[in-house]
C-alpha cells in the first residue's frame, strides 16, 4: 500500500468514526457486518443514513454527491417526487395480495412502449419481485429448445442460481483456453451437474463462441450476456460482436438473452436493442425500472411466453406484481424515463466524461474512460479492456486510492470496487457534474504520480 493510499485511508476513518461503531456492531449479528458481500470492503463500509436528489448522508453527517445510486439502480435518484407520491397513494390501498391486479397489466404496457419500440419480439412481460429473473429466463429458454446447455461469458454476473455462478471471478490458474474457457464455480454450493451445463466463452470473441456450438451441437439453448459486459468496469462490445452473437443464435436454433439488469432503461429509451441496433430472443430487466422499489421483469415472444399460459413452465412468488412496487415503476416509466430526461442525463453524460477524459489528459495519468449512456467509469489501463482477462490486470491500491480520494472530498464516484461504474440519475444537476470533476482534478494528479512511482499500471491481481 503505498503512502498516499494511506493517508487517504486514515482520512476516511477520522471522517467516519460512527460507520467504523456501526460496522463492529452489526459484525455481532450479521456475516461481514452487512447484507451483501459486495456491500463489505476494508477498513469497513460507509453506512448511510439518508439520501435525496442526487446525494446522501452517512451516519456521521457527511455529504455525498452520489454516484452510486444502489448499484446502479437508482437512475431516478433518491426519493424521486413522482415516485414517492405514487408509493405513498398505493400504501393506502393495501401493500400487496398475492392477487390479480391491473397494474400488472398497465406496466406491461408500459415496459413495451419503451423496449418494444425497438425489439418488436417483446410481447409478453410477467413481472415480479426483483431478483430471480435471470433464472426464470434461463428455465424458459430451456423449455422453447429443449436443450440444457446455456452460454455465458467469462466474468459476466447473472445473479446468485446456479445457472449463473459459474466464472463469474476465475482465477488466473482455472482459466483454461481463452478460445474455450473453463466452466469455474463461483464459490462453494455449485453442483457438478450446474457446470456441466454452462458453457463458458470470451466476451468479443466470436471464435471462442462458435467453438462452443461445435463442440456442442444441438445442445445450447441459449446465449445469455449483458450487451456491455459490466462486471468488469464498463467493457462495450466491440464492432459486429452483439451482430455475430445473433447470427450464431439465427444458425444454430439458439436464443439470444440480453441481460439488461444493470443497462436496462440507463443506455437509452428502448435500451440496448436501440443502442446497439441488436434484437435479442429474451430480455431481462430490474434495477432502475422500479425508481427504487424492488421491482423485476422479463420478456420475449408470445411463443416463448406461451409455455407458462400452457403450464408447460411454472412461473410464480409471493411478492410478484406487489402493489407498491408496482406503483413505483409504473411512476418511473411514466415520469423518470421520459424523453426529456434522456436527453438530460445525456448533457451530464458527456459533460462528465468529457471532463474526465480532459483531466487524464492533462495530469498524465496513464487511463482511459469507458462511457454507454448513463454509466461510466476510469479505467486505469493503457488500453481498452475488451475481456475479463484484460481487466484483472488493474493496479487494485491505485484504483483504491481514486475512490477513497473521492470519497474523503464528498463525491462517491462510483460503489466500491474496481469491477463497478458510475450512474447518474435525473436528479443530478451540472453543479453536481462540476463539483465531481473538480475534486477529481484534485485527486488526478496523485493518482499520476502514485501511477509513475509505483511502475504498476498494467500489473496487479482483481476480483472480490
Amino acid at each position: 500500500m503505498h503512502d498516499a493510499l494511506q493517508k487517504e485511508i486514515a482520512t476516511y476513518e477520522k471522517r467516519t468514526p460512527k460507520s467504523a461503531a456501526a460496522h463492529k456492531r452489526a459484525l455481532k449479528r450479521i456475516p461481514l457486518g452487512v447484507a451483501s458481500n459486495y456491500r463489505h470492503y476494508e477498513p469497513y463500509p460507509l453506512f448511510v443514513k439518508d439520501g435525496k436528489g442526487s446525494r446522501i448522508h452517512d451516519v456521521d453527517g457527511n455529504e455525498y454527491i452520489d454516484h452510486n445510486l444502489c448499484f446502479g439502480a437508482l437512475m431516478a435518484g433518491h426519493g424521486h417526487p413522482a415516485v414517492v407520491k405514487a408509493v405513498e397513494q398505493k400504501l393506502h390501498e393495501g401493500t400487496t395480495f398475492g392477487m390479480p391486479h391491473d397494474q400488472a397489466w398497465v406496466k406491461a404496457g408500459e415496459l413495451l412502449r419503451l423496449v418494444g419500440l425497438a425489439s418488436d419480439v417483446m410481447q409478453r412481460y410477467p413481472h415480479q419481485f426483483s431478483g430471480g429473473q435471470r433464472q426464470r429466463i434461463c428455465r424458459i429458454a430451456r423449455a422453447a429448445t429443449g436443450r440444457d446447455k446455456i452460454l455465458k461469458f467469462e466474468g459476466s454476473y447473472h445473479g446468485l442460481h446456479d445457472t449463473a455462478l459459474v466464472s463469474v471471478k476465475p482465477k488466473a490458474e482455472d482459466y483454461g483456453d481463452p478460445d474455450a474457457p473453463n466452466s469455474v464455480p463461483g464459490g462453494g454450493g455449485v453442483p457438478k451437474a450446474s457446470l456441466e451445463n454452462v458453457v463458458v466463452a470470451s466476451f468479443n470473441n466470436r471464435k471462442s463462441v462458435e467453438n462452443r456450438f461445435k463442440q456442442y451441437p444441438g445442445q445450447i439453448a441459449a446465449i445469455i450476456l449483458e450487451p456491455i459486459l459490466m462486471n468488469v468496469g464498463l467493457c462495450l462490445p466491440q464492432p459486429g460482436f452483439l451482430e455475430g452473437l445473433r447470427d450464431i443464435c439465427n444458425k444454430n436454433g439458439a436464443l439470444l438473452i440480453f441481460d439488461e439488469v444493470k443497462t436496462g432503461a440507463k443506455l437509452a429509451w428502448g435500451g440496448a436493442s436501440e443502442f446497439f441496433g441488436v434484437k435479442p430472443d429474451m430480455i431481462c430487466l430490474a434495477k432502475s425500472i422500479g425508481g427504487g422499489l424492488p421491482l423485476g421483469a422479463f420478456g420475449a415472444s408470445r411463443a416463448v411466453m406461451d409455455l407458462i399460459s400452457q403450464h408447460k413452465v411454472f412461473h410464480g412468488g409471493t411478492y410478484n406484481t406487489n402493489r407498491v412496487a408496482m406503483a413505483g415503476g409504473l411512476a418511473t416509466f411514466r415520469e423518470v424515463l421520459t424523453r426529456e430526461n434522456y436527453v438530460h442525463v445525456g448533457k451530464l453524460s458527456k459533460k462528465l466524461t468529457e471532463g474526465y477524459r480532459t483531466i487524464v489528459k492533462k495530469c498524465g495519468l496513464q487511463a482511459y474512460i469507458a462511457s454507454a449512456g448513463v454509466n461510466g467509469a476510469l479505467m486505469l489501463y493503457p488500453q481498452e479492456v475488451q475481456n475479463y482477462r484484460d481487466w484483472t490486470k488493474i493496479d487494485v491500491d491505485l484504483w483504491r486510492h481514486y475512490w477513497f480520494g473521492m470519497v474523503n472530498r464528498g463525491v462517491l464516484a462510483q460503489p466500491y470496487w474496481w469491477d463497478e461504474q458510475w450512474t447518474i440519475s435525473v436528479q443530478h444537476t451540472e453543479a453536481d457534474i462540476d463539483k465531481h470533476l473538480a475534486v477529481f482534478e484534485e485527486v488526478a494528479p496523485a493518482l499520476a504520480k502514485a501511477q509513475q512511482e509505483r511502475g504498476l499500471a498494467f500489473v496487479g491481481a482483481a476480483g472480490h
